[in-house]
């Protein structure tokens, strides 16, 4: 530390520049700050040299000409890319640059940094100009002024020293680690230590420009270097930092060379030479050992000197050096980047990296925290390569190439082994083994991301691809993976290991070799392909049977560049190839891995385990086919245009290991494949072959045209998100997302489905699904089968397909894959067609149509449709033309010596094939000798004429082409030759007991077609040619009919084609048809052949019954959901099923849905309803204004609770009690507000019994359920919606219909008599029922959860304890707040009257029977008695609508009082007085004028309405009080009471609420509880007074009413205000409103600080009720092992919460214990969520998904609809 006051000290000595003092003056501060700091209290004199140091930084920066931002950021910043303006793809900004600049519309992401980074704003190396942000624009270096020599003279001085003594400390401190023990503690205290100096070189960085090129002189500067640290001169000090530093070169393998001439003349002692040479030896030696391992290695080229040869000049390198023996620490890092927007700098540091970038990879291999330390290197050269001005300068000066070639041999030469693909002539080739931690861990990585950084610059590419030397080294690379991770197929046991080594082979591969390869590709203007031919041709090693390998980055190389070579710089392909010999070798690793894949869909290789499936699935995976699959087939492709068809075809069927099914015969004996895995594997064959003949990836196809195909075959799977689609179109030409053809060729093949709901509640993103013309014409099964991972997705695309065809009625059957016209061939590949006209293909595909004819076993409707794709490929690309037909077919003679006459397709099917020879078992149907005469025309006995008949052997083909390839001299390379066919051949290791037979066939291809015509469509002469009726056909090709169909449309649009191409085949065609053919005769089965078709047919029947019992099972789930499940949509009115439609007298029967019967509630037998009770404060969250709430995005903006319903009634109640008698203040409010419980059910009915055994039985149940049984959590057993209790049915009817049909003529007198006699006694029940019955208990048992349901400060508000009173409160309020929650979710007013909208889902009857009988227990406090107990359920009617009128005068009273405290003093005494007169008139009672003057002048008397605080309530518009405005506010101030009151009596009684228009809806619902009189007359102005029905003289009381607010008022003025105005009209509950954009949330609240910790939380998160800021998981907030948001969730929501995470964009919801995750409520602007913002695009407010998540809360459904629970643990 000491060093770092010296500096302090040293540079704080000079004041301000604008104090141009004397040097005395300086001197005199320097001495009186020397004084005071060695005074023993230096505070005063640490303060004084704060002051100056900071004059001192604010002087230097005032010379800052930084026209960059170069702001450095670690791990998990938030920074930005935005691809319009970026040159390089790594450009990146801060958040600040970013939003300063003009980015609208250009193609952007957030993002959050993985390894660091730096921002790029200001160089334009990196980006362009118009992306900078305003602070970058302008800064020219013209208009600051030059920094003063005295300003920065002592920093030069004193920093030299100052960074030695660091570079000192640092060399004292490294202690080689021993062998095993990682030394990373005793690093780390060492840089502990540190930590003030390496921070006080990062304060300094930041003073700006002139104080960053005093460091870079500083650092760069060789001499200071070489005084300093040369470790010569007495101080021994320093001789020992020397020694420790060439000790620790020496150690890493580095050697120090000294010239000893040139170092003489400088210095006579040469002490450290000695060292130095012993350190060389001692390093080749290690290195020595290496080469000797292997003597075939590329060792050899590798650059000693690259590899260990060191030598410091500057403070920077050394800097450096340690930087990186200390494994790359942060703060080291930070300042050595901070350093960058020093341009000279920058171009010195790039140069030390490069050379020291081996050491960096050899420690980087060595270190333990290989993770950590390659984040580190990348972030550093990140910065230094992505500029490609600065990537050329050290490709040229440093030879960058070659050290990054060098060291990636280097790091791999470590892992190689023995190649196990053995040869005879080459068994020298190495591989890399995937298993090693090096490749495991992908620890290679930061240097191949560098190299394909510095690949992506034109200049660099070109200068590699000029090199011959490095191309070597290079394909020397890309050979140690040709081959890697090889498998055997396992045949016996199944393997005891999976490895999962194949994820690192295939990174490795498209890292390693792909990515550089595509760069390079990108560059490829002129190219000689030569290199890669040799390398490939090097390591092509015959593969032995039953091993494959899908690495083969070298066939890949050769392949990607011959097309390169070919599309862009239009070389001569045959000048690129190598001789036939060459190219039969080249074919046989990609086709084994194409008869590989096969196998493996086969099952082949079952006993590998899944990971050789794995392997195959990455095979063609999006990511990686376009650097696997597609240069492998066109590989083949190459091939096959240029080898010999026949050969080509005959080796693909062999690789498929099916040529022994190839036979005429209807049996045979195949020896390289079990029976069962012939037909796959022949499906795989054929589709391959198919594949091969018409994908045009790279034969011909534009960038936009493969784009397209792409896009179609992506979409055609499935509908796709843009991003998904994004991610599985590999962008392998160039095409960079979002660019302008992506979207283009997107519009075009797609409509946009918009996001929309379905009814469960899940949420859809928005889709891209192809248009109907794409359908029609674009649809292609062969890219859709080449870019499927799994198998489904073909069967989705035709399912897909399908259904489009029905839809349009295009066709209605199940049709076949169609077939679509292909792009033309480029020039250059026109030989590939030779392999659809070659006789071998043709024999096969007139083998395969006779055995499908003849129903032989194995073949499938797939064999059929591809064999049929053949030959129409074959017919659209026929090359000769057959106008001299009749001439070429030549005499009958020439027909004997092979199957067909020529190679030519379309002259070929007519050919017919009179006898075959075939080699059968004994046991075949063919050898039979006791056939019947040989004239019958379906004998297929043998003929004596066996000369004629037709022997063809596919393996004997290819061998003797094979042998005619190589003898034959190269000048004849080109002639075909014609194949002679061996007569007697048998398969080698055969079985011996093979017999021939000769088989009498008389078809040609045509002749097969037309039968097969018939066989499909199951008709005698189905066929008949369309052109006889309609010549049309003929001239106009192009059908629609023909485009979509069957077998059945395939096999006429092929006769079609055929008859087209030739008379002759129209001739023949027609010929076929006249004769009348003879029924294909049936079959003789064998037995064997016969069990196996029973199996099929037993198999194929099960497979219908199965399907027959699943759609009855859909069907029966389907009506089921319709008449039972009513979560989705609480809008349906669907009647209650509980009510039985019978006479209203009857006992109400319920259904139990556990066992099924039917019957009444009994006391013995109660049945009960399935519901869930929950803790709501939903009802507290309405709040009195209009405007709603939005979520705080700045500062300023905070929410407070005040406003709400229940913070309201929570001071209200409070304020009671301070001056009431708690017992009259618990009758007198209700409380549910805040956690009341809220009772909903599903409607179901269950026998307790019964629900019982069923929590049993889950209880016992192992799964592992979303929800916790021990807390009485079930899910109902029929309808699947969660619940936690059962509510008991009372017995006896539904609802008490009964009691009300007979108007009352009682007066109310009366009644009310009878209502006071009800009280006194103990209840309403029925006393039979006994206390101990089930029912009662049950009951008991539901009010208990009822009380659990909430926590216990929502449910004791009384100040003693326990006492009766408040439990009365608690249980009026749990009705209550059922009653207020169904009117919010009317919306709030009853104008619509009808059932209750949960329809048949109201459960209040019931619930009020319970409340009922526990309400019998209380004894109400008599002296505060109001005679009423609303919840018993009342005896009749008559008396329900007395209380209503008695309490409907009281309130009419407290409004009349509440508006005269709101009148001013002049209205109050204009009401008098106007009131007064009309006193005397008949109907004062019913008058609200004389009323309010009554009030007033009552209230007068009192304190009330003295003036000090009147104010605030008075209103605040200063006209005075209208009639009409008084009216409203009347009845205002009485319309919640009566809502409420309407939907008691009409839970109670049953009957129907009228609807009605909003400005009725008073005197509707008055009439409706019977306080209107039935005559009263609606025509003029309706009046609420009317409904006044006084007991007792009106006056009387309203004078005691009043008299008691005097006697309280005149003590308390205030509070007699506060609790006679209350606020009546609350609006409808909301979540807080959102702004539209989420980055204004996101900038706002990922930086926001946590209360608690002032520190930034990993995960913050805010509610979204009141927009509280919590930490998701914080440790920091938690309290009694309870994290933020689950108390937060409890005290807001007493249990609900509903919180939008910040760094996610998604909402989390919280209920009770459980929580999930609900999805996201901003969406881009592609209708997708944007979870944990991982794309980073700009995201936007989908309002409708905003308010489903508000009405969820609302309707407290969330428990129903979202369907992924989990415990939370309190966690959260």
């Amino acid at each position: 530390m000491a060093a770092s006051a010296a500096v302090g000290g040293s540079q704080a000595s000079q004041p301000e520049v604008s104090a141009q003092g004397p040097a005395l003056d300086k001197a005199a501060t320097a001495a009186h700050l020397k004084a005071a700091l060695s005074r023993p209290d230096n505070r005063a004199g640490a303060e004084e040299l704060r002051a100056l140091l900071e004059r001192f930084c604010a002087a230097v920066r005032a010379y800052d000409p930084a026209a960059l931002c170069g702001l450095v950021w670690t791990a998990n910043f938030v920074a930005y890319r935005c691809r319009t303006c970026g040159i390089s793809p790594c450009m990146s900004l801060c958040a600040e640059c970013f939003h300063q600049g003009d980015h609208t519309g250009h193609d952007f992401n957030m993002f959050r940094s993985q390894a660091g980074g730096a921002c790029d704003c200001g160089d334009s190396n990196v980006m362009r100009e118009s992306g900078f942000c305003k602070r970058h624009q302008i800064k020219s270096s013209s208009n600051i002024p030059c920094v003063p020599k005295d300003l920065l003279m002592m920093s030069e001085f004193v920093l030299p020293r100052f960074i030695f003594c660091l570079i000192q400390y640092l060399r004292e401190g490294y202690n080689e680690p021993a062998a095993d023990v990682p030394s990373e503690k005793d690093l780390n205290k060492v840089l502990q230590l540190l930590e003030p100096q390496i921070s006080f070189l990062e304060d300094l960085t930041k003073m700006g420009g002139a104080m960053r090129s005093v460091l870079t002189q500083v650092l760069t500067n060789q001499q200071n270097y070489k005084d300093l640290t040369s470790g010569l001169g007495e101080n021994s000090c320093a001789k020992k930092s020397h020694e420790k530093y060439l000790i620790a070169l020496k150690s890493s393998g580095l050697t120090y060379p000294e010239d000893k001439l040139v170092y003489g003349m400088q210095d006579p002692s040469a002490a450290s030479s000695t060292l130095a040479v012993q350190g060389f030896a001692s390093g080749t030696g290690a290195l020595g050992q290496v080469d000797s391992s292997d003597e075939n290695s590329a060792g050899k080229c590798v650059d000693q000197s690259i590899m260990d040869v060191l030598k410091h000049k500057s403070f920077l390198e050394e800097l450096l050096f340690w930087t990186i023996k200390y494994e790359f620490p942060q703060k080291m890092v930070t300042f050595l980047l901070n350093m960058l927007p020093d341009q000279e700098y920058k171009v010195a540091f790039t140069k030390t990296f490069v050379q020291h970038y081996a050491f960096i990879m050899k420690t980087l291999k060595k270190s333990h925290e290989s993770d950590t330390m390659s984040n580190r290197i990348v972030h550093i050269s990140v910065q230094l390569f992505s500029n490609e001005e600065l990537a050329r300068q050290v490709t040229e000066e440093c030879q960058l190439l070659d050290i990054m070639v060098t060291v990636l041999l280097y790091m791999m030469e470590s892992c190689l082994i023995k190649s196990e693909l053995q040869d005879e002539e080459n068994s020298l080739h190495v591989v890399v083994n995937c298993g090693e931690a090096l490749l495991k861990n992908n620890t290679y990585w930061p240097l191949v991301s560098d190299f394909i950084n510095i690949l992506s610059h034109q200049s660099v590419a070109k200068r590699f691809l000029e090199d011959h030397g490095l191309l070597v080294t290079w394909m020397n690379f890309v050979s140690f993976f040709q081959g890697m991770n090889l498998n055997k197929r396992e045949l016996n046991e199944h393997v005891e290991f999976e490895s999962q080594t194949y994820y690192a082979a295939f990174a490795a591969e498209l890292e390693a070799c792909a990515q550089p390869m595509w760069g390079l590709l990108s560059h490829c203007k002129v190219r000689e392909t030569q290199e890669y031919t040799r390398n490939v041709v090097r390591y092509c090693l015959e593969p032995a049977p039953n091993q494959v390998t899908f690495h083969l980055p070298l066939h890949r190389y050769y392949a990607m560049f011959v097309s390169k070579a070919v599309k862009c710089q239009e070389l001569d392909l045959d000048s690129v190839l190598p001789d036939q010999e060459m190219l039969m070798k080249l074919m046989i690793h990609p086709l084994q891995i194409q008869a590989s894949l096969a196998e493996i869909h086969s099952n082949m290789w079952v006993r590998n385990g899944l990971q050789i499936k794995g392997q195959a699935m990455t095979y063609v995976q999006s990511h990686f086919c376009n650097s696997m699959i597609d240069p492998d087939i066109y590989l083949l492709q190459v091939c096959a245009s240029r080898l010999d068809p026949d050969y080509f075809i005959s080796s693909v069927f062999e690789r498929f290991k099916v040529v022994d099914l190839l036979t005429m015969a209807s049996q045979h004996q195949n020896t390289v494949l079990d029976a069962e895995h012939e037909r796959s594997m022949l499906e795989g064959a054929l589709t391959f072959l198919v594949i091969l003949l018409s994908l045009r990836l790279h034969l011909g196809m534009s960038d936009d045209e493969i784009l397209r195909a792409e896009m179609v075959a992506q979409l055609c799977m499935n509908d796709r998100t843009h991003s998904s689609l994004l991610d599985l179109i590999s962008f392998k030409n160039g095409i960079v997302p979002g660019s302008y053809s992506f979207e283009s060729v997107l519009s075009a093949v797609a409509d946009f489905k918009a996001p929309v709901f379905e009814p469960g509640g899940s949420m859809q993103q928005g889709m891209y699904t192809p248009k109907a013309e794409v359908w029609d014409q674009e649809f292609d099964p062969v890219m859709v089968i080449l870019r499927t991972v799994y198998r489904r997705d073909v069967q989705s695309a035709m399912d897909r397909y399908t259904a489009f065809l029905k839809q349009s009625g295009k066709f209605p059957g199940n049709p076949w894959p169609p077939y679509k016209k292909r792009t033309p061939l480029h020039p250059s590949y026109k030989g590939l067609m030779r392999l659809l006209h070659c006789k071998t293909l043709h024999i096969v595909l007139f083998t395969l149509l006779y055995k499908i004819l003849m129903d032989h076993q194995n073949l499938s409707e797939h064999v059929l449709c591809m064999v049929l794709y053949l030959i129409e490929l074959g017919l659209e690309n026929s090359t000769e033309d057959e106008l001299d037909e009749e001439a070429s077919v030549g005499g009958p003679e020439r027909c004997h010596d092979s199957w067909f006459p020529g190679t030519n397709l379309v002259s070929n099917m007519r050919h017919f094939i009179n006898y075959v020879r075939v080699r059968v078992p004994e046991t075949a149907p063919e050898v039979k000798r006791d056939s019947p005469a040989s004239t019958s025309s379906d004998s297929l006995g043998s003929l004596q004429n066996s000369g004629t008949a037709q022997v063809f052997s596919l393996v004997a083909e290819r061998r003797k082409k094979f042998q005619e390839i190589i003898n034959r001299s190269s000048s004849e390379a080109n002639q075909v030759v014609r194949p002679k066919t061996s007569s007697k051949w048998s398969a080698p290791g055969s079985a011996p007991q093979l017999t021939t037979a000769i088989l009498e066939i008389k078809e040609s291809i045509l002749s097969l077609l037309i039968k097969l015509h018939h066989k499909l469509s199951g008709k005698q002469n189905s066929f008949y040619p369309p052109w006889l009726d309609d010549i049309e056909v003929l001239i106009q090709p192009e059908i629609p009919k023909y485009n979509h169909g069957d077998g059945i449309t395939a096999v006429e649009r092929i006769l079609l084609k055929a008859a087209l191409q030739s008379r002759m085949n129209k001739r023949i065609i027609e010929e076929i048809c006249r004769k009348v053919t003879p029924p294909v005769p049936p079959k003789k089965i064998t037995s064997a052949e016969k069990k196996t078709l029973d199996k099929e047919e037993r198999r194929q029947k099960a497979r219908e019954r199965q399907q027959k019992l699943l759609a009855e099972f859909a069907s029966r789930q389907k009506s089921f959901m319709e008449t039972a499940m009513d979560v989705d949509s609480p809008e349906n009115d669907i009647p209650m099923e509980i009510t039985t439609a019978e006479p209203p007298v009857s006992e109400a029967v319920y259904d139990c849905v556990i066992c099924g019967q039917s019957g009444p509630s009994s006391e013995d037998r109660p049945t009960g309803l399935v519901v869930l009770l929950q803790a709501s404060s939903v009802l507290g969250q309405c709040r009195d204004n209009v405007e709603p709430k939005k979520l705080p995005i700045t500062e300023e903006e905070q929410i407070y609770p005040w406003d709400t319903c229940a913070a309201v009634h929570d001071v209200r109640l409070s304020l009671l009690q301070r001056y009431f008698k708690d017992s009259s203040c618990l009758l007198a409010v209700s409380v549910g507000w805040e956690g009341g419980v809220y009772v909903q059910t599903c409607g179901h009915t269950l026998h307790i019994d019964c629900h019982k055994s069923y929590m049993e039985s889950l209880r016992n149940d192992q799964v592992l359920q979303g929800f916790s049984v021990d807390k009485g959590e079930f899910t109902c057993p029929l309808c699947r919606q969660f619940a936690n209790s059962v509510l008991p049915c009372y017995p006896g009817s539904n609802v008490e219909k009964n009691l009300w049909q007979r108007p009352s003529n009682k007066s109310v007198q009366d009644l009310i008599k009878e209502v006071e006699e009800l009280q006194g006694r103990p209840g309403a029940f029925p006393v039979s029922i006994r206390s101990e019955t089930n029912l009662s208990k049950e009951m008991e048992s539901v009010m208990k959860d009822i009380k659990n349901a909430t926590q216990k400060k929502y449910r004791d508000y009384s100040k003693t304890p326990g006492s009766p009173d408040n439990d009365f409160l608690f249980m009026y309020s749990v009705a209550r707040t059922n009653l207020e929650l169904e009117l919010i979710h009317r919306g709030g007013n009853l104008c619509l009257g009808g059932a209750s909208t949960a329809g048949k889902r109201s459960c209040l009857n019931q619930l009020f029977h319970v409340l009922a009988l526990h309400m019998r227990l209380y004894t109400i406090d008599s002296e505060y008695n109001p005679w009423k107990k609303l919840t018993h359920l009342v005896e009749d009617r008559n008396h329900f609508t007395c209380i209503v009128k008695v309490l409907f005068t009281l309130l009419y009273t407290q409004a009349l009082a509440a508006l005269s405290v709101k009148c001013s003093e002049e209205d109050r005494s204009a009401w008098k007085h106007i009131g007064a007169l009309k006193k005397s008139t008949c109907d004062a009672e019913k008058s609200y004028e004389v009323l309010l003057s009554f009030v007033i002048s009552e209230l007068s008397k009192g304190k009330l309405y003295h003036e000090e605080g009147t104010q605030e309530y008075a209103m605040v518009s200063p006209i005075a009080w209208s009639p009409e405005s008084m009216e409203k506010y009347l009845q205002d101030f009485c319309l919640p009471f009566l809502r409420i009151t309407s939907l008691l009596q009409h839970h109670l009684f049953g009957e129907d609420l009228p609807s009605c228009q909003e400005e009725e809806e008073f005197s509707v619902l008055a009439s409706c509880l019977g306080l209107l009189p039935a005559f009263y007359q609606t025509e003029h102005p309706f009046i609420s007074a009317s409904c006044l029905d006084w007991p007792v003289p009106a006056f009387d009381i309203i004078t005691q009413w009043c008299l008691e607010i005097k006697s309280f008022t005149e003590r308390h003025v205030e509070q007699g205000k506060a609790l006679l105005i209350q606020e009546s009209r609350w609006k409808l509950p909301h979540l807080l409103q959102l702004p539209e954009n989420y980055n204004t949330i996101f900038q706002y609240y990922h930086r926001k600080t946590c209360s608690v910790c002032t520190k930034v939380p990993k995960d913050p998160a805010v509610c979204l009720v009141c927009g509280t800021f919590v930490c998701l998981k914080g440790l920091c907030c938690k309290q009694q092992s309870y994290c933020e948001c689950v108390l937060h969730s409890q005290n807001c929501g007493a249990g609900t919460g509903i919180f939008l995470l910040i760094n996610a964009s998604v909402i989390i919801i919280i209920r009770g214990h459980r929580f999930c995750l609900w999805g996201s409520v901003y969406l881009d602007a592609h209708g997708e969520e944007d979870r944990d913002l991982r794309r980073g695009k700009p995201l936007y407010i989908c309002k409708e998904r905003y308010k489903v998540l508000e009405q969820q809360w609302i309707s407290h459904t969330f428990d129903h609809i979202n369907k992924r629970w989990g415990p939370h643990y309190n966690g959260l």
